[in-house]
């Protein structure tokens, strides 16, 4: 397959951001996981339940995205630059209630949908959920700055402030949990160490620090973005409208589609500790062969947008279907190569022979089911970076409630094949939405939704 230069110039800084992104989660999950199986199930837990509100800022990022990339591909800077401090304005706002209402609700929320867990991992699911819920704020103006700078086709800055956060996260997660002690060699110094508490103040402190450099990166200003004066501000309606009638359709998708893997959790909480920890650990290494597909996926997102902008629609349709065929191939490699060495790698998160069985059923299935991930996922952020984000929402909705919480229910629970058969209806939804994604590429509507 001819690797386009184009594709490897935004791609290739992508891959980058997303390994890193890849490593923070599974050192954190594998860090956790040998504190005990208590921890990695309460990370699990609270994540899923993180994820739900997260999806907001992602639906504000896509939208920035995606009007930034429209107005690029017309080269009107002008307009970039209003939409930066427009979409910034509004993920703050949006972040801080979010993040105001969870504190309120907290301690009832991991109570309500995770009282069949035990004492332990619930009291730990508390702890790290204080620390989390914090930084939303940090990671909403994190994600749309990226998501801004992509749209511009910066992928380097990124990557570059997403490899010094997971520096800073591993580092300091590595003391923070275990604490260090230098008196056996001589040194009179030693710190204490925080387990759960500390894997929760590393990341707030990565994320924190990452949200600082990039509001000065901006401020800096970049290939022709710049953050100008944000006193006095004032709503542009024109640009809100843009950002939101492109970020609404995907917040919704996102906030019911992880409304839905949050419910699948419920599910697999009931099942017991070994099932909660082996999905954590589970979804942790398979992240590993998705770190090309979201690469990919994000770059879609930018060029689709961008031969939108510029009325290219043959290079637009062009392009998202070598995306998804270059995303293909090689993830179909690296999930094959996982499937062997699915044990050795479930033995780096835990000492547990039921967990590590469990584990390596999971990263076997997924393994296999790699090559249906690129159509359900490349072709949807391509459909985004049109502006199509409302066929989109209902794709992915249809798949998820009718799919993969019906049938993984119907597999995992009823017909008692755990948390593999909570796997399978995930499998299945990405079968449905790619071959929706797959029908509506043939036609045009998906071109008549463009911002610009």
């Amino acid at each position: 397959m001819v690797i386009r230069k184009n594709v490897l110039r935004l791609a290739v800084p992508i891959m980058v951001e997303q390994t890193f992104v890849m490593l923070l989660g599974v050192f954190n999950t594998m860090m956790a996981g040998h504190i005990g199986e208590e921890a990695v199930s309460a990370i699990g837990m609270v994540d899923s339940l993180n994820n739900i509100f997260i999806s907001f800022f992602a639906a504000l990022s896509v939208g920035a995205t995606v009007v930034v990339a429209q107005q690029k591909g017309k080269d009107d800077l002008k307009q970039v630059n209003e939409t930066v401090k427009q979409a910034l304005i509004s993920g703050l706002i949006i972040s801080s209630v979010i993040t105001m209402f969870m504190w309120i609700f907290r301690v009832g929320l991991i109570n309500s949908f995770y009282g069949s867990a035990t004492e332990l991992v619930k009291a730990n699911a508390k702890i790290y959920i204080e620390y989390t819920l914090i930084t939303y704020p940090f990671i909403a103006i994190e994600q749309i700055a990226n998501g801004i700078l992509r749209g511009c086709g910066d992928t380097k800055t990124p990557m570059i402030i997403t490899i010094f956060m997971n520096i800073i996260n591993i580092i300091l997660g590595y003391i923070l949990i275990y604490g260090i002690d230098l008196n056996s060699l001589g040194i009179n110094f030693s710190t204490p160490s925080f387990g759960i508490s500390g894997a929760a103040i590393a990341i707030a402190i990565a994320r924190l620090v990452g949200t600082v450099v990039i509001i000065s990166n901006l401020v800096r200003g970049s290939n022709n973005i710049k953050l100008r004066r944000i006193l006095p501000f004032k709503f542009d309606i024109k640009v809100q409208k843009e950002i939101f009638g492109i970020g609404v359709p995907a917040g919704v998708e996102q906030l019911l589609f992880n409304a839905g893997k949050f419910i699948v959790q419920v599910f697999i909480v009931t099942m017991g500790t070994v099932s909660i920890a082996s999905n954590t650990i589970g979804m942790s290494i398979c992240q590993i062969p998705n770190v090309l597909g979201n690469s990919l996926a994000i770059a879609a997102t930018t060029l689709v947008g961008q031969y939108v902008g510029r009325n290219d629609v043959k290079g637009a349709k062009g392009t998202l279907i070598y995306l998804c065929k270059f995303a293909t191939v090689f993830m179909v490699i690296i999930g094959i190569i996982c499937v062997p060495l699915a044990p050795t790698l479930a033995s780096l998160y835990t000492d547990s022979e039921d967990v590590i069985s469990l584990s390596a059923t999971l990263i076997r299935a997924n393994g296999i089911a790699m090559v249906i991930w690129p159509i359900s996922f490349v072709f949807s952020a391509g459909l985004k970076g049109a502006g199509d984000t409302r066929y989109t929402m209902v794709t992915a909705i249809t798949g998820m409630w009718l799919f993969r919480i019906l049938i993984g229910y119907l597999l995992g629970v009823i017909l008692g094949l755990g948390v593999l058969g909570i796997w399978i209806g995930m499998f299945s939804d990405w079968l449905v939405r790619g071959s929706l994604y797959s029908i509506r590429l043939k036609g045009t509507k998906w071109l008549k939704h463009r911002i610009v």
